[in-house]
């Protein structure tokens, strides 16, 4: 079992968004469900979501039962997104998750965001929140399927002169860990999101149970 380390003296953060601030794991389990019906496929639980889903996410429908020799995967994928956007404003911040960029804040740590999610609705999403002025810059993605978040990563990190050794990616999946194992940097992965914490562990150093213990990683 990964021990988180103590004290962390980082100057940045490079938060994910999907299900590490922003708590959308039932909302995705919902959507992905209506999809499954419509092909009356079985339906997944989200205990079941968080042991399947994965990057690229052609290969988490392919598990879940999507056959792409009937159909191409941009349908399902664009009805998901369809949906997704319909009815994200509904879905709220993970608990703490405000006082904890918030702290982060007062203790003068940079904080980013870089996501698979699609710029614009990225942007509105955080805006919908009340929280985009924490951020000092958004990187999203101009492509629709989540294919890889690591080219907008390595701008993100030279657009804002990054340091590499004080600066960890926040993530709640193992491809948050690949990312930053691409870009040189530390990564905390928290366990209360699209990925489960057995899957976690089996990758990442710094595992914590939500965000809430974040305060306690950082405290000086």
């Amino acid at each position: 079992m990964p021990m988180p380390e103590k004290n962390l003296n980082f100057t940045s953060v490079i938060w994910d968004w999907n299900g590490t601030l922003l708590n959308d794991l039932e909302f995705c389990v919902q959507t992905i469900n209506k999809l499954l019906a419509k092909r009356k496929l079985p339906l997944i639980s989200n205990g079941q979501y968080r042991e399947v889903f994965s990057f690229p996410v052609k290969d988490y429908y392919k598990k879940i039962g999507f056959d792409f020799s009937k159909e191409d995967f941009s349908i399902p994928a664009q009805e998901f997104i369809n949906l997704y956007n319909a009815g994200v404003d509904t879905c709220g911040l993970q608990p703490s998750a405000r006082q904890v960029i918030d702290y982060f804040k007062t203790k003068g740590i940079r904080q980013f965001i870089l996501s698979a999610m699609k710029q614009d609705m990225l942007e509105h999403t955080i805006k919908h929140q009340g929280i985009f002025g924490y951020f000092e810059d958004i990187a999203g993605l101009d492509d629709h399927y989540a294919v890889s978040k690591i080219d907008r990563g390595m701008q993100l990190i030279e657009n804002a002169g990054l340091n590499k050794s004080e600066t960890c990616i926040i993530g709640d999946t193992i491809h948050d860990y690949e990312v930053a194992e691409e870009l040189g940097i530390r990564c905390i992965l928290i366990a209360d999101g699209h990925q489960s914490k057995k899957r976690l562990t089996n990758k990442g150093k710094v595992v914590l149970d939500s965000i809430g213990e974040l305060h306690t990683l950082f405290r000086k």
